[in-house]
């Protein structure tokens, strides 16, 4: 008897359960089905009765987009006219006349052509100005409008007419449109005898095999140390971050998994190949800009004890995404799982709240951090992001260097420059001489350049409730002798701050003759990162220290 009321409870519990879940799945499809009859006749009424003419797929994705953006940054909608973009972005290549382009006050310019693609063979430049396009008008387009006609079926001709600093008239070019792959390692060489180094800007599709060629050359050279520069790289492809720490760790070694909504999705990815060297020294570069499967590579050499981490905290996405296809040739990329390195520890920041302006993850209260070690017993945490092993503080631009940067004088000078000088020394040896220097301040100076101190424009907000709160006739002098102080002064300042506004003109300039690969050059050369980098690599006691049992990796 005792058993038979066993069973029966428990074939009670079960129908309740199955009765229960039938109950909240069709509560669920009724509150979807509900919402979307409210959207429509929402949407009908409004196109059919509000005062001015509504664009009806401007507003459609307008509210797809706000309400993804409720979810988290990196569910999106791709709408049909994108899908040239998300292409590119996830493989690297498009069909066009391999130049960035950009907005330069009313105008839209070309701010750097990839070196050996059509618009560098053909002769365009940094800094010119396009006003046509196959014979139409950009002067009322946008950059994605000049975008659009300027890609297209690759080797098939496209006429642009161009103004150029120094040339009277304007000038014309035909560019045959290529297919554009840009190069996921722009640049790799050796720093010294015993050093090499790879940069890493994307995840692209076959970037893996791009790290392997590069290393494979480098290997040529005997190093006992390997720099991998992902400073920057935004992520991309988790299969290629896979690749690329496999060629570091002995096959069948984890070295991320994902776990999301749907079970079936979670998987444990291991490296599933022999590797190509498992005992030279690494270090990886990282910062605020490294994210997603930048963040994989960083955190699984962490978290295997596989190298030594160098930079600042990274961006803290360990968020996965998947794309679904859509009507009209329209998709969906939407966040289906998080990343787990091997520690076990996640790398998306757990506090949306908490985010620096870029969006990488800012301060992350103690109580949401959880401890983990790595392979060889280091106390690692979670929280978002990567903490590096060795940090390398970045000092922040002063406000002159940046108002300079972000009003053109420093790229328009580049320009100047490089149309009156038909070559420099090569990246490693040019510098900004004093001369260079001089003409840059005579260019400024002539200029329309003006700026207001993050310093003034702080004090005159103080000013303000000072005078509201009455407390400026108590202090008035003080107040007006501070002011003074604070007017920003162009001459002290263009003195004050040469270092860095020199740094930021030499990449500039150096770009112009020698491209992407050049200003890497350029920049290796006087980067704090590379060199305290290869102190640590070329100690043994320093780098053999980084993996000691027990060794805490703060969080601060």
């Amino acid at each position: 008897m005792m058993k038979k009321k066993i069973w029966i409870g428990i074939a009670l519990v079960a129908v309740l359960s199955v009765s229960f879940f039938s109950f909240t799945r069709d509560e669920k499809n009724f509150e979807i089905a509900k919402n979307l009859d409210i959207y429509h006749t929402l949407f009908r009424e409004l196109n059919m009765f509000y005062v001015d003419e509504i664009n009806p797929n401007k507003l459609v994705k307008t509210s797809i987009d706000d309400m993804l953006q409720s979810l988290d940054p990196y569910t999106n909608y791709i709408s049909e006219d994108q899908i040239e973009d998300f292409r590119f972005m996830t493989t690297g290549e498009y069909a066009g006349i391999g130049a960035l382009i950009g907005k330069h006050g009313d105008n839209i310019i070309i701010s750097e052509p990839y070196e050996g693609f059509p618009a560098q063979k053909s002769g365009l430049k940094a800094g010119d100005v396009i006003l046509e396009v196959s014979g139409k008008d950009t002067k009322e387009m946008t950059t994605e409008d000049v975008s659009s006609l300027l890609k297209g079926p690759a080797n098939k001709p496209v006429t642009i007419k161009i103004e150029r600093v120094g040339e009277k008239k304007p000038l014309n070019f035909e560019v045959v449109r290529e297919k554009v792959s840009i190069d996921a390692v722009p640049y790799y060489g050796m720093l010294d005898d015993n050093t090499a180094y790879i940069r890493l800007s994307n995840f692209t599709a076959n970037c893996g095999e791009d790290v392997k060629k590069a290393f494979l050359d480098l290997k040529e050279n005997d190093p006992d140390a390997l720099v991998l520069d992902l400073r920057g790289n935004p992520g991309g492809l988790l299969m290629e971050a896979v690749k690329i720490v496999n060629f570091f760790v002995p096959k069948g070694e984890e070295i991320v998994s994902t776990r999301g909504k749907v079970k079936q999705w979670d998987k444990v990815y291991k490296a599933t190949s022999e590797p190509i060297d498992t005992t030279i020294k690494i270090a990886v570069l990282v910062n605020r800009g490294s994210a997603s499967a930048s963040e994989i590579v960083s955190g699984a050499i962490q978290d295997l004890d596989r190298g030594i981490i160098v930079g600042s905290r990274t961006f803290g996405k360990g968020l996965v995404q998947t794309t679904r296809d859509l009507s009209y040739n329209t998709k969906l990329k939407v966040t289906t799982a998080k990343y787990y390195i091997p520690s076990g520890r996640c790398i998306q920041a757990l506090d949306y709240s908490h985010r620096n302006e870029d969006g990488s993850v800012g301060h992350v209260p103690d109580s949401l951090i959880t401890e983990f070690t790595t392979k060889h017993g280091r106390k690692v945490y979670d929280g978002g992001g990567i903490v590096p092993d060795m940090k390398v503080d970045v000092e922040n631009l002063g406000t002159l260097a940046i108002e300079l940067a972000t009003q053109f004088k420093i790229f328009d000078f580049a320009t100047k420059y490089a149309n009156e000088n038909e070559s420099i020394a090569q990246p490693e040896d040019f510098k900004i001489t004093d001369d260079i220097y001089r003409q840059f301040t005579d260019f400024v100076k002539a200029s329309d350049f003006h700026y207001d101190s993050q310093s003034q424009t702080d004090f005159e907000t103080l000013l303000k409730t000072a005078k509201n709160e009455k407390y400026y006739g108590l202090a008035k002098e003080e107040f007006e002798a501070l002011k003074a102080k604070l007017v920003p002064d162009l001459d002290k300042d263009l003195s004050g701050f040469r270092d860095e506004i020199s740094d930021l003109l030499e990449d500039e300039i150096v770009t112009r003759y020698y491209y992407q690969k050049g200003a890497i050059r350029a920049a290796i050369t006087d980067d704090e990162g590379i060199r305290k980098t290869i102190d640590a690599l070329h100690s043994e006691t320093s780098y053999a220290g980084y993996f000691q049992p027990g060794l805490v990796i703060s969080m601060n």
